[in-house]
């Protein structure tokens, strides 16, 4: 085993390994409940709705499954499930919006992730990876540092988008709660743990910060913490019935060309998403070269894009790699061996589905705040000196957590690093495949963005 996944090579080993599995399934773990409740939540015009159970299945089987191939694959911690925004696309633009039916909606996932397979097969993908300025890469990376962070305190209750108006977010207006007591003790405790190098101190933190919210709720009234409930049936056979059902009447339904530009949409999110986020995650576990490249891109690359296709095969929409992996290779995760023990803990959720759900919100947000907080380092690399790198990487950094979306901060920031080359006479320092992908995103934004 130490061989197969190189860890002692790697500076690692199994007990680290272990660790940083269980801990990425632990900030990972409320896909399983909040997928089913995006893809559940709409009928189709043909009246047919997502069974919440076959969803919470499905959405285990494609994540444990996908995640395990990722690391016997490619040997990296990086795991992956249902992508958010891809499933709320998919919900309220393909089914609500474009009156598809749930089959011919995942059957433009299917579609969409075959298409980014080829583009990988082709080298079309990596090439493109590595066109980008090593300087763009620390920004995604540090862009994606601030949006987990994002994440971890809307997710955690902290912050919210005020439903009045006025700031784009603000403090929660439940701030003075138990859900922030429980949020400050987990964050606090992973901090201190972390600062005095305390091994596994993002699984501690989580499990001492659950386990006060559970107390919390059972002494005071009703739940003032949400999510933390121990469930009245724990067990439950999964149910699989989703699985294959799918078609590619999409063509028939709305037109070849509205078809094909869903596809393309769809691609543009999940194309340079798992790119941004598998380097970031690479920079994290210390997995690139020294020219910022990640080795394996070209592997991660290839299960990433089956995911796609898994996703929308079992109705669990595009599977991705999730930034949550980065709570992993914070805690030391370095190879595979991580991802598969991330996968076995999905695919043992599809039975124990209701205990996935005990783990609240506030205690795992945290985690993600801590993460982000380590990832944000890399934009010391940066050339801030150099106005034509500053304000393009500065963007890419901004747009990220200020737009919920990964691509939208790629997207700009390589259309103005070219823009500015352009403009100052440096046409050499762009790589014709820069040029050609910012003309694409120039597409992207113009339709619209996810």
């Amino acid at each position: 085993m130490d061989r197969f996944f190189r860890i002692t090579e790697r500076g690692s080993s199994v007990g680290t390994e272990v660790l940083g599995g269980v801990v990425t399934f632990a900030t990972m773990a409320y896909i399983l409940i909040v997928n089913p409740s995006i893809l559940g939540e709409l009928t189709d015009h043909s009246g047919h709705a997502l069974d919440h159970t076959e969803l919470v299945t499905v959405t285990a089987l494609v994540a444990g499954v996908m995640t395990i191939a990722m690391g016997l694959v490619a040997n990296v911690p990086m795991a992956l499930a249902a992508g958010l925004g891809v499933n709320a696309f998919v919900a309220f633009t393909l089914v609500a919006g474009r009156g598809l039916t749930w089959p011919e909606a995942m059957g433009v996932i299917v579609i969409e992730g075959i298409v980014m397979l080829v583009l990988v097969l082709v080298g079309l993908r990596e090439a493109i990876m590595n066109a980008i300025p090593d300087a763009l890469k620390r920004a995604i990376a540090g862009g994606i540092g601030l949006f987990i962070a994002l994440i971890g305190l809307v997710t955690g209750g902290i912050v919210e988008h005020p439903k009045g108006g006025g700031t784009i977010v603000a403090l929660s207006g439940d701030f003075a709660s138990w859900n922030t007591v429980v949020f400050v003790v987990a964050l606090v405790l992973i901090a201190i743990l972390m600062a005095r190098r305390v091994p596994g101190a993002l699984l501690i933190g989580i499990a001492v910060a659950t386990v006060v919210a559970l107390v919390i709720n059972k002494i005071a009234d009703g739940t003032p913490v949400l999510g933390a409930e121990l469930p009245s049936k724990p067990v439950g056979a999964p149910d699989f019935g989703l699985v294959g059902d799918f078609n590619f009447d999409v063509f028939d339904v709305v037109g070849v060309g509205a078809a094909l530009a869903l596809i393309v949409t769809v691609l543009m999110a999940n194309f340079f998403d798992a790119m941004g986020t598998a380097l970031a995650i690479g920079r994290e576990a210390n997995l690139t070269d020294t020219q910022g490249q990640l080795p394996q891109m070209r592997q991660v690359l290839v299960v990433e894009s089956v995911g796609a296709i898994a996703g929308g095969a079992a109705s669990a929409s595009s599977n991705t790699i999730f930034v949550e992996s980065t709570a992993g290779a914070a805690q030391g995760a370095r190879t595979g061996l991580a991802n598969v023990v991330t996968g076995v803990l999905f695919l043992l959720a599809m039975f124990f589905a209701p205990l996935a759900g005990i783990i609240p919100s506030a205690a795992t947000g945290p985690a993600l705040v801590v993460v982000g907080a380590l990832m944000i380092s890399q934009v010391a690399g940066i050339d801030w000196a150099d106005v034509g790198i500053a304000v393009p990487a500065f963007l890419t950094i901004a747009l990220m957590p200020f737009t919920y979306s990964i691509a939208n901060g790629v997207g700009a920031g390589m259309v103005l690093y070219v823009l500015i080359a352009l403009g100052r006479g440096r046409w050499r320092d762009i790589h014709p495949l820069m040029a050609v992908v910012a003309a694409v995103f120039v597409w992207y934004f113009l339709r619209g963005p996810i």
